[in-house]
């Protein structure tokens, strides 16, 4: 329910098209989110990290971890830890030619149909003053209040059909 932040820019001159041009907006950040409950979540990002190796995206919680592999541009699946399984589960992405930008597609397809979006317009509204309110909260040093609010998506439950550790045909293709 509330955001703040530290941005910068680190760079403050980039190499474009062979010129040198002075940035003008921060170039890095790191973001602290609080969903209440005490439960939180960090951002790093930026256009100052030159390689990665870990997963773009962990989760944490009382009964596990979850890491998403590859990037959400170029997804390549999960690893899942369970407390009650006592290791490690990895699983490949089930669609790994999904394209990313499918949500234009999505939305198109809820107009023609009349139906609602899984991503509605007020989540989007929520997420936007979150990133608005950290670049506030990235100029000023001071924690910001989140107003909006809105019903979270509901997606069928979906998941590899065969355990990742059964698949002994990596030639095959993903189901």
């Amino acid at each position: 329910r509330r955001v703040t932040a530290m941005t910068g820019v680190a760079i403050p001159e980039r190499l474009i098209r062979g010129c040198s041009q002075p940035v003008e907006a921060d170039d890095n950040a790191q973001v602290l989110l609080d969903f209440g409950n005490g439960c939180f979540a960090v951002v790093t990002t930026g256009f100052t990290i030159q390689q990665y190796r870990g997963p773009g995206l962990e989760l944490y919680g009382t009964e596990g971890t979850l890491q998403m592999l590859g990037d959400d541009w170029d997804p390549d699946g999960y690893e899942i830890w369970q407390n009650n399984a006592g290791c490690w589960q990895c699983f490949k992405e089930t669609q790994p030619e999904w394209p990313w930008a499918d949500g234009l597609r999505h939305l198109v397809e809820c107009i023609q149909e009349g139906t609602r979006p899984t991503i509605t317009p007020e989540h989007a509204y929520h997420v936007l003053e979150v990133m608005v309110k950290a670049q506030a909260a990235g100029r000023d040093g001071q924690t910001k209040i989140i107003e909006a609010r809105f019903e979270p998506p509901v997606s069928p439950e979906s998941g590899p059909t065969e355990a990742a550790h059964r698949v002994h045909d990596r030639a095959r293709e993903h189901k």
